[in-house]
């Protein structure tokens, strides 16, 4: 998945959670963000890995945001791949 199309699907998902209060407020907590600033920090590639790496804590999210804009339910962890700060951890 390209960089570009990963930034879109995140755009997606702070919309979507955008839309459900008490969601919203779960993130903002969770990621120390401010309501008032997330248009602003929807341009930074870091902040929208955070906002996959929220989204993809519960399968019950991703299945919803998947359903509501007709994503495959594997593209939100894809997409969170494609973004800084998912590099791949080798164990051996």
């Amino acid at each position: 998945m390209s960089p570009e199309h990963a930034e879109h699907i995140a755009i997606l998902a702070l919309g979507w959670l955008a839309e459900d209060d008490d969601l919203l407020s779960v993130f903002l907590g969770a990621s120390g963000a401010q309501a008032d600033g997330l248009r602003a920090q929807a341009k930074d590639p870091a902040f929208l890995a955070s906002v996959l790496e929220f989204l993809t804590m519960d399968d019950a999210w991703v299945i919803a945001f998947c359903d509501a804009n007709q994503l495959k339910y594997e593209d939100p962890l894809a997409a969170r791949y494609a973004l800084p700060g998912a590099e791949a951890v080798h164990w051996t």
